[in-house]
């Protein structure tokens, strides 16, 4: 082919698909974005200053002050439960204040609270009267859990107002990146510069009042997000609340369980952050330099799991990585266990002996891995709860996942406390909580099979094959649709799932739910068998009802026009199914589009039939990761199909 037909069918391609050629980059290019950049740095701000003050405050209690009824031990303790009580308190009613007032207006309110409580904190720092400087403090932190507390939904809910579908994932790869990194300064500054002989607290009440100006002055700039539910009528009564938060959040099965399945993620965070110190004096028999150490890793690990979430997604809400995370969370929390068994006894080492010992660069290494991976866990199903919650309700879901976070990692406290004081160490727990982790990872993907069958979709589309699609923007992140296809082999389903930011409904030849392996997943994907009507009329008959149904409910509907797999690579005529599923949808009252697609360069790979006919066999005979594609066009309204002008398009499609 020479350039200009090159360059031609480029052409072509890109005006069937409707490419839009002004999209940005990446997640980064965000932070060049007025609708993302002060809300990214006005959330960093926030969880900086959080931590800066609760670690310095934590530090002076420990180190510095002398308190009879608040002793050093037990200071950690009471500051974390003081400032996660908010959130079981108080975030059904921040729920309900983010949906029932304009966004931003939100953001600011509780951005000028963070700078009175950090005025009230300053003066409790500089304060040298132990009996107010205390009280003071801890007073402040249960209003900094208060100011988390209302930032939390308003965080997660403003994203999907001011991201589309495709910038959702690194949008919010880049807040859970911000989070851990500003978790990680704020812990490392705290403690920096509270520990300065004599003006040490001096600087942390300056350091937190100008953390607070900072984030107001970020927040000025965050563009207008209206409300989604402004009639809402508040009800005060936060048990309640939470109550029909809870239900709300139930009665859609996939967001209710991915909320339980990222409180399970805190769970099992929250028992190695707890454990951290004792895990670096008692086990690795390093300072708390070699503990704050480990903490970097710990959160690097994360913030890389965090950014590679838009990378390995390809921009789309890929909740495929979920089983991948939860895998590598298991792997290397159990390998953390041998990796740290028997250490040598030896006194207490600093930073530099400790990494000069080789044994301890492979618990770095489990830390970083499990850590990163469970950001490829979190990211996904963060963004899933944002994508699929009624925009109305989204923030009082995600007030009801913030309480259901509180609870697990309050349970996870109490069961390492339970399991230290029965005598177990804590690589034991280690250990514990990563096969818990596999057992509870297992249980959620069989009762939502959407998070397996993407994951094998996320497996086929990059190891078995280079898949690049082409046009996906075309594919309606919301509302009823019908996609048509070419069909060139068994693993054309499987290819489509992995396009698609959402479930798509396959109608589909019976037979090939009489295959071991292939009909075992079209069937946990909810894929709907079809008969010709002359060999079996009840089941056509079925199998129409039941796409009709899909459709009423909103969903993606696939058929591939063609009625079977080509047998030569080329298209086929299309067949009259395609007109009975328009006519049922009129029938209903349904005005869906219809998308065309086309699978490319799939003929003579190892699930086509490019052999005598007979498909998966020799399984490298087109090589390793052959390249195929998806080219998706622009929507056809369904009124305007007609079974010859739509494989007309999908030939465009196909050829380009």
């Amino acid at each position: 082919m020479s350039v200009d037909d090159a360059n031609g069918t480029r052409q072509a391609r890109d005006l069937a698909i409707g490419l839009d050629p002004h999209t940005h980059p990446n997640q980064f290019a965000l932070l060049a974005q007025r609708r993302f950049a002060p809300f990214f740095w006005t959330q960093f701000s926030g969880a900086a200053n959080d931590n800066l003050f609760k670690f310095a405050f934590t530090v002076m209690v420990t180190y510095q002050l002398s308190v009879n009824w608040l002793p050093p031990a037990m200071a950690g303790l009471v500051i974390g439960a003081l400032f996660i009580l908010p959130f079981l308190l108080f975030s059904a009613t921040s729920g309900q204040l983010t949906d029932k007032f304009e966004k931003t207006r939100v953001i600011r309110f509780v951005k000028n609270l963070e700078i009175a409580i950090m005025l009230l904190a300053a003066s409790g720092f500089v304060s040298g009267n132990i009996n107010y400087q205390v009280p003071v403090l801890l007073a402040c932190t249960f209003l900094m859990g208060l100011h988390s507390t209302l930032f939390g939904p308003v965080k997660f809910a403003y994203l999907p107002q001011a991201l589309n579908e495709r910038e959702l994932t690194g949008g919010n790869g880049m807040v859970e990146m911000g989070t851990f990194v500003a978790i990680l300064l704020g812990n490392i500054v705290g403690g920096l510069i509270v520990a300065i002989p004599g003006v040490g607290p001096h600087y942390v009440a300056l350091g937190c009042v100008l953390l607070a100006l900072a984030g107001r002055a970020a927040a000025q700039f965050i563009p207008l997000a209206p409300a989604t539910d402004p009639h809402l009528k508040i009800n005060w009564n936060p048990v309640t609340e939470t109550w029909r938060n809870l239900k709300l959040a139930a009665d859609n099965v996939v967001v209710f369980r991915s909320m339980l399945g990222i409180s399970w993620m805190w769970f099992f965070g929250a028992v190695f952050l707890s454990q951290f110190p004792s895990f670096a004096k008692d086990v690795m028999h390093g300072d708390e330099h070699v503990a704050s150490l480990l903490l970097v890793v710990f959160s690097i690990g994360i913030a890389t799991g965090s950014l590679l979430c838009e990378v390995l997604s390809k921009r789309h809400v890929e909740i495929g990585l979920v089983p991948m995370g939860a895998i590598g969370m298991s792997v290397f929390a159990i390998d953390l266990y041998f990796a740290s068994r028997g250490m040598p006894a030896a006194g207490l080492m600093g930073v530099g002996v400790f990494l000069s010992q080789h044994y301890h660069w492979r618990v770095m290494a489990d830390l970083a891995l499990l850590s990163l991976f469970a950001g490829l866990y979190s990211v996904p199903m963060y963004a899933l709860i944002q994508l699929r919650s009624q925009p109305t309700h989204r923030a009082r879901i995600i007030a009801a996942n913030n309480i259901l976070n509180a609870l697990f990692m309050i349970v996870s406290s109490i069961l390492a406390g339970a399991l230290l004081g029965a005598g177990f160490t804590v690589p034991q727990i280690f250990l514990f909580v990563g096969l818990a982790n596999a057992v509870v990872a297992f249980y959620i993907f069989m009762l939502v099979p959407e998070y397996l069958l993407r994951f094998v979709a996320f497996l086929m589309s990059r190891l078995v094959y280079r898949f690049r699609i082409t046009g996906d923007h075309n594919i309606p992140t919301s509302g009823a649709a019908v996609l048509t296809c070419n069909h060139v082999s068994f693993a054309d389903p499987v290819l489509l799932m992995a396009a698609s930011p959402r479930p798509i409904y396959f109608v589909m030849d019976h037979r090939i739910f009489k295959t071991p392996v292939l009909g075992w997943f079209f069937r946990l994907a909810r894929a709907i068998p079809i008969a010709p009507k002359s060999e079996d009329p009840a089941l056509y008959e079925a199998a129409f009802e039941a796409a009709a149904k899909v459709l009423r409910d909103g969903d993606l509907l696939a058929i591939f026009p063609e009625g079977g797999i080509t047998k030569n690579g080329e298209l086929q005529e299309f067949k009259g199914g395609i007109m009975k599923i328009i006519e049922n949808a009129e029938r209903d009252g349904l005005a869906m589009p219809v998308i065309p697609m086309a699978l490319t360069n799939l003929w003579g790979s190892f699930f086509s039939r490019a052999e005598k006919g007979v498909a998966m066999v020799k399984p490298f005979r087109r090589g390793v990761w052959s390249r195929v594609g998806l080219n998706v066009g622009k929507p056809v309204a369904a009124k305007d199909v007609q079974p010859q002008a739509l494989r007309e398009a999908v030939a465009v499609l196909f050829e380009a």
